[in-house]
């Protein structure tokens, strides 16, 4: 679907949605059983899109960050859609006795996903999982910087899908556009904090409730306490991970003065162990287009210029010809430390989103844990130490979206939490039960009984009324 039948499309499935109101759940476990089939029938074809896409990205990166993920959450909605979309009561307060209340989940109707190009397959189909749970239907805007993939999914939608249900529409940033200007009854935007106020602002003309799933500036904590060499490591695979392009990727890390030296040979030797060699090696992604490489040097070359201390990482394993890579093997960005940055360095000022992290050092714990606070709310936070007062300590004052202590990224892997941002980092939270009330409503509904104790509140007032009035009052108040 391209943006020329949009409107059409959009139209259609509008009206089914309005013709059925309550998608039975048969019909739901269906739509999901045949999106895993989708998966399962084009495990190769969509890797070799990504691949393709990134000029450098494993089909076993890929298998691990968006496929295995994905047949996860496949597996729970399918497992819990039922509880998840059962009447849950309610309790009912004595003055309304004898009425029963519960909360209906109701499906929202026509959702839209507008999808980054960082993990194409799983931010654009994990959040359709949770609408089709929902009872929704979908229309997926892939980004146009990973146009085969984007391409591919248009193809193979249609093969699992009838037209009113699940749709991807292809093109540029103007086609997400048009879709965020439609009367969505919901809008799922994964993206830039800058694009998601753009795409806000867009929804808000038709009052169209939004989950905003952004980024920000991640930090990482170290504490005296903590185990250098350990922490090194989890800091660098979750940061190269993707050559550093994810939203929860450590963005900087604030470490005592004392163990800097530690942390920066550590660091070294973690990045050494697990990616030798850089260019060409095919465990090691590339940064998605030549743009985006420029702007990571460019942010690399400002801080050495204003001073910073940059350590480049270059492996010195044995090369791996380009023929096995491709055109993305100059986009294998080494990785790189940088000591001495300052709040006015552009490293400091926006989203690195790149294999680049730099390192701050403090002389006193409650001076680093006000500089996180008075950022802007990061979408996550991670904290290292031995210390467990300190850790609670960090989770109960640290402002940020989701947390994780002695570790990367798993926050975001553990199926149960919700994910979603806070502030800057955006809103609403997806995940699991927490998704699919995302993309529901909690109708709430109260059954009268044969008689109602409200009569008894009813007009012309008097003395009992106020004996009445008194009761409950004093209930209420205590």
């Amino acid at each position: 679907m391209d943006v020329s039948e949009l409107h059409s499309r959009f139209a259609a499935m509008r009206a089914a949605t309005r013709a059925q109101t309550d998608t039975p759940l048969l019909l739901r476990r269906e739509r999901l059983l045949r999106l895993q089939k989708l998966l399962q029938d084009n495990e190769e074809r969509l890797c070799a899109s990504v691949q393709a896409d990134f000029g450098q990205r494993s089909a076993r990166v890929t298998t691990f960050t968006e496929l295995m993920p994905l047949h996860s959450q496949l597996r729970q909605a399918l497992r819990h859609m039922r509880r998840w979309a059962a009447p849950q009561r309610v309790a009912t307060p004595l003055q309304l006795w004898p009425a029963r209340a519960w909360l209906q989940a109701m499906p929202l109707g026509v959702v839209g996903v507008i999808a980054p190009w960082n993990y194409p397959l799983l931010l654009a189909l994990g959040p359709a999982i949770s609408a089709l749970a929902a009872g929704n239907r979908v229309i997926i805007k892939p980004s146009e910087y990973t146009p085969e993939t984007m391409a591919l999914l248009a193809e193979l939608v249609p093969s699992y899908f009838a037209d009113d249900e699940v749709a991807v529409l292809a093109g540029d940033a103007g086609a997400s556009a048009e879709l965020a200007a439609l009367p969505l009854d919901h809008l799922l935007f994964t993206g830039s904090t800058a694009t998601g106020r753009k795409v806000a602002l867009a929804a808000a003309n038709h009052l169209v409730p939004t989950t905003l799933e952004l980024g920000g500036k991640s930090p990482c904590l170290l504490e005296q306490s903590c185990d250098i060499p350990d922490a090194a490591r989890k800091i660098a695979h979750a940061k190269l991970l993707n050559a550093g392009q994810t939203c929860i990727a450590p963005d900087y890390v604030l470490l005592p003065r004392s163990s800097a030296s530690a942390f920066v040979e550590a660091y070294s030797q973690a990045v050494q162990a697990m990616y030798p060699q850089q260019q060409g090696n095919p465990d090691y992604t590339s940064v998605i287009h030549a743009a985006h490489a420029s702007r990571v040097l460019g942010m690399l070359a400002q801080a050495e210029q204003a001073g910073a201390q940059v350590i480049r990482l270059e492996g010195a394993g044995d090369a791996v010809s380009q023929s096995r890579i491709g055109d993305g093997i100059s986009r294998q960005l080494a990785p790189a430390l940088v000591l001495g940055v300052t709040a006015q360095m552009q490293l400091m000022q926006e989203e690195i989103f790149g294999p680049v992290l730099p390192v701050l050092q403090y002389d006193d714990r409650e001076e680093a844990i006000a500089a996180i606070n008075q950022g802007d709310i990061p979408l996550a936070f991670y904290w290292f130490g031995q210390d467990r007062r300190q850790g609670l300590d960090a989770a109960q004052r640290v402002r940020a979206a989701g947390m994780c202590m002695n570790d990367c990224l798993l926050q975001f892997a553990h199926a149960e939490l919700p994910f979603g941002g806070w502030g800057h980092s955006g809103w609403g939270a997806m995940h699991g039960q927490y998704g699919f009330m995302r993309f529901s409503h909690a109708k709430p509904v109260l059954r009268q009984g044969g008689w109602s104790a409200a009569a008894w509140l009813y007009p012309p007032y008097g003395r009992r009324f106020d004996l009445l009035m008194r009761l409950i009052y004093r209930r209420t108040k205590r």
